[in-house]
């Protein structure tokens, strides 16, 4: 059965999808109901040195707002704080906080643990397979931090 250009782009994107709220769904199961993908990217990109609502925005491609917003359901969590900057005493840094780093930690094992469960089901050979060719056709750099955003955005990479 051959498919559609589209098709195999939806595939692709089906195959992140589940990954992702499967791992979402385990971080509940381990205590962490309130972390949504998003938040790790927003984590990611902090401890990265976005350490504000504008560096955030850029770094997620999204309004400094929609940043805003965020960084205060990640204040309530408990998942960054903001502290005052050593080099400027009015300015406030956002850092991840040790639950912060445990959660993308979290994070990251159950991803193991479900690439794990990939390669189980496909076999080993398989699966190393895919993930070659995957890499032959998508590169092996990691996706970059402002993945939420990059769909709204124009070819130039203005939103």
């Amino acid at each position: 059965m051959s498919r559609s250009g589209a098709d195999l782009a939806l595939l692709l994107l089906g195959g992140f999808r589940a990954l992702v709220d499967a791992a979402t769904a385990e971080l509940a199961r381990r205590g962490y109901q309130d972390v949504r993908p998003v938040h790790d990217f927003a984590m990611r990109a902090i401890a990265a040195g976005a350490d504000s609502a504008s560096d955030l925005g850029r770094h997620l491609s999204v309004a400094k707002q929609s940043a805003a917003k965020t960084i205060a359901v990640l204040l309530e969590r408990g998942y960054v704080v903001r502290q005052p900057d050593p080099r400027d005493a009015r300015r406030k840094r956002l850092q991840v906080t040790p639950l912060g780093l445990e959660v993308m930690r979290q994070g990251e094992a159950i991803f193991d643990e479900l690439r794990t469960q990939w390669e189980r089901q496909l076999g080993a050979a398989e699966f190393a397979n895919l993930e070659r060719q995957l890499t032959t056709l998508v590169g092996a750099a990691p996706i970059r931090f402002d993945t939420p955003g990059w769909i709204a955005r124009d070819l130039d990479g203005s939103a």
